[in-house]
């Protein structure tokens, strides 16, 4: 296990943080603005969002990153400013921690297929490395990879991320078959957890597509594969559409009433994904720690 994890597992399960998304559009975000470029136009909203969990008991938070890859950011016509948006997100929430929970940098999809030919190997490869080595010259504590369906993607961002030195987490979303339990490329869990611990993934997991209860057995199916640890971000339960919003109708006391389960099944950092927030941060922190 690598050593960052080791200190930070070392009193059980970790508390990680919640959506960002959401936070930033109770913010003032609209649906169809960048929420990276936040980091320049907006940065006390995005502290504001950081220091809300470390204040509920997040251990570890993530960078307004998410979508900071060039490919990415390109859809916005931001792929000039790659670097800044991941260099001033870094430093944001380093500045929101404060010493007092650990950073790590936040790298997703590109949202191109591979499969198809929207993009080629060497493309991804390349914007994930630009991204992963801002970040870590920026100082972030370790990066994670997250909300990835394509695990030949997933693949290229490892390498990419493990290039810097640091800690890497890879997380993917599983949301289909007949069990919810296969990424939307069909890799089952048990590939999945096998394939990236072999590719080097110092942990892997499993965040959106479902909420707490579902993820029970993903986390279950995860352990049985690898020994590497689980990180587990479930969302706020299944989204609704309410006219034209997006409900989760989750409360955070039903979404930690799941927790003890998860950790049980082997979840070794504990958050949320869609539709959650500090108040569900809030939930788990009692549960987890009471």
């Amino acid at each position: 296990m690598h050593e960052l994890f080791e200190q930070l597992l070392v009193q059980g399960a970790v508390l990680t943080d919640g959506a960002w998304g959401t936070q930033l559009q109770a913010r003032g975000l609209s649906s169809g603005d960048c929420p990276d470029e936040w980091n320049l136009s907006h940065p006390k909203r995005v502290v504001e969002v950081a220091r809300a969990y470390v204040e509920v008991g997040s251990q570890v938070i993530l960078t307004n990153t998410f979508r900071a890859n060039r490919q990415a950011l390109a859809s916005y016509g931001l792929a000039d400013r790659t670097e800044e948006i991941n260099r001033a997100g870094a430093e944001l929430s380093l500045r929101a921690a404060d010493g007092r929970g650990r950073v790590f940098g936040a790298i997703g999809p590109s949202g191109k297929m591979l499969f198809a030919g929207q993009a080629s190997v060497e493309e991804l490869q390349t914007a994930f490395s630009e991204q992963a080595q801002v970040l870590a010259a920026a100082g972030v504590d370790a990066l994670v990879i997250e909300t990835m369906s394509d695990l030949a993607e997933m693949k290229l961002a490892l390498v990419a991320a493990k290039s810097t030195g640091l800690a890497v987490v890879a997380s993917m979303v599983f949301d289909s078959g007949k069990q919810n339990d296969r990424t939307m490329m069909g890799a089952t869990t048990a590939q999945v957890a096998q394939e990236l611990t072999a590719a080097g993934a110092d942990a892997i997991g499993a965040n959106c597509g479902q909420g707490m209860a579902s993820f029970v057995e993903v986390c279950r199916q995860l352990r049985s594969a690898t020994d590497r640890p689980l990180w587990i971000k479930p969302n706020a339960g299944i989204p609704q559409l309410h006219g034209d919003q997006i409900v989760y109708d989750t409360t955070a006391d039903e979404f930690a009433g799941h927790a003890p389960d998860v950790i049980e099944a082997g979840a070794s950092f504990l958050g949320g994904c869609c539709g959650t927030g500090p108040e569900f941060i809030a939930a788990l922190n009692k549960t987890i720690r009471p």
